[in-house]
């Protein structure tokens, strides 16, 4: 039977004993059953001398299925680069919630060979394109999986900004920011600033003020092809940023333009049969189990 995947890349978070134990057993295993495995530049140096390396974009060119071991941390981080290419990419939980991580960290082998063979179902997830306009010019710009982030530095405060929405005016705001979403991040910075969940299926965005000072704003759900432009007042201090998944930071100045639109990239996230967005959500969350 043809192999679905020839050569798999490695990916997990440097220096912590536990990913690093998964992970040599993830080299070992998938060895052993005759893969071309390729290991991180990070963290292979920690797996021994004798491992294939290369850095997340020759790994993009090279693999055609990419097991991120961690965190969703460590999930966005590698996704982010690995949407430009065609990589599956499905994790191995090493974290806390892991949304979207779904292979158990000391029993893998039964889930992933069954994944190798094909059993698995694919999910593509859309990214944000965010820039930041000065002048009329681009200064800087990221992608972001979860939630791109108008916030005021390392110290919260009040800002003012303008939201648009397809270039029309939308409202003012004072606030400690805006959070724009994406239906995989409304699980995660949104959620907790009072956002709804999104399913994965749906194409929108949606938009959580950061403590509103006014009782009247609430989160609002716009299309997935909508621009959003926030124009941030002059009369703002400094140091004020736009967060790619927490992880990216962009400079913002009094008077900038910041454009967050849908990006062309995808993440293909793969997940093993029988996978279930609910029973996540509830197993996560903590929600409650059928009474009857």
């Amino acid at each position: 039977m043809t192999k679905k995947f020839t050569t798999i890349g490695l990916i997990g978070k440097p220096h912590h004993q536990g990913t690093n134990l998964t992970l040599k057993r993830l080299h070992h295993w998938l060895s052993m059953q005759g893969y071309k495995v390729i290991v991180e530049s990070r963290v292979s140096a920690e797996l021994g001398n004798d491992v294939a390396s290369m850095d997340l974009l020759d790994m993009g060119e090279h693999c055609d299925l990419a097991i991120v071991v961690g965190g969703d941390g460590n999930m966005l981080g590698a996704a982010r680069v690995l949407a430009r290419f065609d990589v599956a990419v499905i994790g191995v939980n090493r974290g806390n919630l892991g949304f979207l991580t779904d292979l158990p960290p000391d029993n893998f082998e039964d889930a992933l060979a069954a994944v190798l063979d094909g059993e698995f179902e694919t999910e593509h997830r859309f990214l944000l394109e965010a820039e930041v306009h000065r002048y009329g010019k681009i200064t800087s710009s990221n992608t972001a999986v979860n939630e791109a982030v108008l916030h005021p530095g390392k110290i919260a405060h009040m800002i003012q900004f303008e939201v648009y929405i397809d270039d029309q005016f939308m409202y003012s705001q004072r606030a400690d920011g805006m959070i724009v979403s994406t239906p995989t991040g409304s699980t995660a910075y949104s959620l907790s600033a009072g956002g709804a969940i999104l399913t994965p299926n749906l194409q929108a965005l949606i938009l959580v003020p950061m403590f509103p000072h006014t009782l009247s704003c609430r989160p609002i759900v716009v299309d997935a092809c909508s621009t959003i432009k926030l124009v941030v007042s002059p009369d703002n201090g400094e140091n004020l940023e736009v967060s790619c998944d927490g992880h990216v930071h962009l400079a913002v100045l009094p008077g900038d333009e910041i454009i967050i639109r849908r990006s062309t990239e995808q993440l293909r996230l793969i997940h093993p049969k029988g996978h279930n967005y609910f029973h996540v959500l509830r197993n996560k969350l903590g929600w409650g189990s059928k009474l009857f």
